[in-house]
């Protein structure tokens, strides 16, 4: 009888070690997750005068966060330097979005042909912005949209500390 055991043993083993390291797979695609965007699950704080996002930067020091665009979940990097919300073609398309006229933009990669559009409602926690300014970049194959000015305008923001404070007044 000990012969018929050991193909068991040895098979329990075997799956052990597969449950094991999908274990560890899992842990570790979530942890390089959260390192590339730890803003996944922004919690809204409400103060007497305005309503305040907390955002944490990622690992390079970027300002990374989940949001929505049309109630629609998206991925933003805040860029301060970008006039406009930018929308790579795919995420536009994805969207629903309308092109609207040719503009020539400057970006980090050089002069480009970009097309304007009007985002209904912009938003990162519960902090909503309607009737937002934005470009459709079909030159732009990344998963997320450059959080530009014609948001960021709207709002207060403090940096410090590894820490971006959006705040947006209660009228």
């Amino acid at each position: 009888m000990s012969e018929n055991k050991a193909p068991y043993g040895r098979g329990m083993m075997m799956l052990f070690w597969v449950a094991l390291l999908a274990v560890a797979y899992l842990f570790f695609a979530d942890f390089e997750a959260n390192k590339r965007n730890p803003n996944r699950d922004i919690s809204t704080a409400y103060h007497e005068n305005y309503k305040e996002v907390v955002l944490r930067s990622a690992h390079y020091g970027h300002y990374v966060a989940d949001g929505k665009i049309n109630q629609q979940a998206v991925t933003f990097m805040v860029d301060t330097g970008a006039s406009f919300v930018s929308v790579p073609e795919s995420i536009a398309n994805r969207l629903g979005l309308r092109k609207g006229p040719k503009l020539q933009t400057q970006t980090a990669a050089g002069r480009v042909t970009v097309y304007g559009t009007v985002l209904e409602s912009v938003s990162i926690g519960d902090i909503t912005v309607r009737d937002v300014q934005a470009t459709i970049n079909p030159h732009n194959n990344s998963d997320e949209l450059l959080l530009g000015m014609s948001f960021l305008k709207h709002l207060e923001m403090l940096h410090k500390d590894g820490e971006l404070r959006l705040r947006q007044p209660s009228f």
